[in-house]
């Protein structure tokens, strides 16, 4: 069995009878909501076990808010590895053609003046999605 993260979730959408759709959906806001407050529990859980430790609780708790952000990605039919490379592609390009990295005090790496914002719109649409509204104007990245 592949050990890709979006591999094990679908594995255990299907099992367990959940959702999951293989094109990009809007879906009910009742399961976006369900999906939003999954989220929002494990990343509290994230966030108290970063302060209070231990490690393997930590470990267990990121693994917990990586499964769940590809349940929801799932869902809503979006292929997130797809979507991670685009944010990884954007992101490689806050490094400066000259090496250089600009930095926040707290050490949050910043856009540069060559920064590219990612083109998720793009990618969603060449998984097969089509925005709701017709016509509209939607900015990439957002």
């Amino acid at each position: 069995m592949s050990s890709s993260p979006a591999d094990l979730v679908r594995a255990f959408h299907h099992a367990f009878g959940l959702d999951a759709r293989s094109t990009p959906t809007e879906i009910s806001p009742e399961l976006a909501a369900h999906r939003g407050e999954l989220l929002a529990e494990e990343a509290a859980e994230v966030a108290e076990v970063s302060v209070t430790g231990p490690l393997d609780h930590l470990a267990h708790e990121l693994a917990d808010v990586v499964y769940v952000a590809y349940g929801t990605a799932l869902v809503h039919g979006i292929d997130l590895d797809e979507v991670i490379a685009e944010i990884h592609r954007s992101n490689m390009t806050k490094l400066g053609p000259d090496g250089r990295i600009s930095r926040r005090a707290d050490g949050k790496v910043l856009k540069g003046d060559h920064y590219e914002a990612p083109d998720v719109l793009g990618v969603l649409r060449r998984q097969g999605w089509t925005p709701r509204t017709p016509g509209a104007v939607e900015t990439p990245g957002a």
